[in-house]
């Protein structure tokens, strides 16, 4: 598969290094991060973003202030975005489309094209105006899948936590996985 990953600047980046972790060896990846990404990542993982993903296969950055990018373009195919962590800035301007930032563009074309958006909302508590921005997005076609763990699969790590939203995700596109114990 071709899936872009967009990485904003929300609290939350150990599930998008997880993410590439996981998609990296069988998917082509295009990544874009925020400015703030940038610093979050480094500041949650003990390691620059940059270097990750050059330690990686099969991944494309682009750079989130470049609207020419492929990934601005539907007639660019992808199979699918997603948008992990979503700040609720990035929520906002995806459910409004105010395409400023390539991932937010991205996260358009993805609707526009009937394409499968996923956004990961990490943000407690939620007011009225973001579940309804969440709900624009739903409406759209997109899949909102808020970074909320479940307990059922008996996590031992936080690894464990982190696998089973990594792996809903995955779940949504249909990819064969066995991060997580599923419910029996």
């Amino acid at each position: 598969m071709k899936i872009a990953i967009g990485i904003s600047g929300a609290s939350g980046s150990v599930y998008a290094k997880r993410l590439i972790e996981v998609l990296s060896s069988n998917h082509e990846l295009f990544v874009v991060y925020s400015d703030i990404a940038r610093q979050i990542f480094l500041e949650e993982n003990t390691t620059d973003i940059d270097e990750f993903l050059k330690s990686k296969k099969n991944i494309k950055v682009f750079d989130n202030g470049n609207l020419a990018a492929p990934l601005s373009s539907g007639s660019f195919i992808i199979d699918a975005c997603i948008v992990i962590p979503c700040s609720m800035k990035t929520l906002s301007s995806i459910a409004n489309g105010f395409c400023d930032t390539l991932i937010v563009r991205c996260a358009d074309v993805t609707l526009k094209e009937h394409r499968k958006l996923i956004v990961a909302p990490r943000e407690t508590p939620l007011s009225s105006i973001q579940i309804e921005n969440m709900l624009k997005i739903a409406n759209s076609g997109g899949v909102i899948l808020p970074l909320m763990p479940a307990f059922y699969h008996k996590p031992k790590t936080i690894d464990d936590l982190v696998d089973f939203l990594v792996g809903k995700i995955i779940d949504q596109l249909k990819i064969d996985h066995n991060l997580f114990k599923r419910w029996e």
